[in-house]
């Protein structure tokens, strides 16, 4: 059984996959303190509470968190006797990339690319609304074309909360409302109608510099909510895309699937 990883800023999710099969997720803090130790025993414990521990032999993971990732290597290894195939772009060379330096793409940039080149055929964008919203744009030639970053949700709510003398810290969730008649909802207003706003102007900008209009897939936590708020629907919502893409990348360069 494979174990696939995706370290963020804010959580790591963790799928479990058996052959083709996504079995079991799993999502836990990405936690910067957190010592090798501690993950190992967190990470054993969480497959034997299932009874997978038995049966995990390989392991592919992708991680923004620069002091994670080696802690989760060497617990992988240590704990589970596993050492994981760790993608950058060092590591993958499955697409071309059309980017300035392409040493300063981020490891789930380029498993959201890949798995949306291999699993939707044609030019794709992929909208992954996390601690930070990014746009991932691949081509049907399986050329990564670059993107867009701009802050989340969730930092834009931490952010009028830190930067401002009143506004208070909101759990993110659908607004009522386009005006807001209280400053909760206000807030909400302006984060998730703003944010499918947003969304909306810069897909139209992206199909007009690629000359086609692209399928657009969604992930991350927050991509129903903004769903609701957005002209140009999703195409597809896929929860599991970055799982299913380290499963992918991991085929393809251990198995050589």
């Amino acid at each position: 059984m494979l174990l696939t990883l995706d370290i963020g800023n804010t959580s790591t999710n963790i799928g479990l996959f058996d052959g083709d099969k996504l079995v079991d997720t799993w999502s836990i803090a990405s936690e910067k303190h957190r010592s090798e130790d501690e993950i190992g025993i967190l990470l054993i414990n969480l497959l034997k509470i299932h009874n997978y521990d038995e049966f995990v032999d390989s392991a592919c993971l992708c991680s923004v968190v620069v002091c994670l990732t080696e802690r989760y290597k060497n617990a992988l290894k240590r704990y589970l006797g596993i050492t994981p195939f760790v993608v950058s772009n060092k590591t993958t060379n499955l697409l071309k990339y059309m980017v300035d330096s392409p040493e300063e793409v981020g490891a789930d940039r380029i498993v959201n690319a890949f798995a949306a080149y291999s699993l939707y055929k044609q030019t794709s964008i992929v909208v992954d609304l996390g601690t930070a919203t990014s746009f991932d744009i691949v081509t049907a030639k399986g050329e990564f074309l670059g993107g867009v970053i701009c802050a989340g949700m969730k930092i834009q709510a931490e952010s009028l909360k830190n930067f401002t003398s009143k506004l208070p810290l909101i759990k993110i969730e659908a607004p009522n409302n386009a005006i807001g008649k209280n400053t909760i909802d206000a807030m909400l207003s302006g984060i998730v109608r703003g944010h499918a706003c947003m969304i909306d102007g810069l897909l139209k900008e992206c199909e007009k510099e690629l000359h086609e209009k692209p399928i657009v897939i969604a992930t991350g936590g927050y991509s129903e909510i903004v769903s609701k708020y957005m002209n140009r629907k999703f195409d597809y919502i896929n929860p599991y895309i970055t799982l299913e893409g380290l499963k992918l990348v991991y085929d393809a360069h251990v198995l050589n699937v």
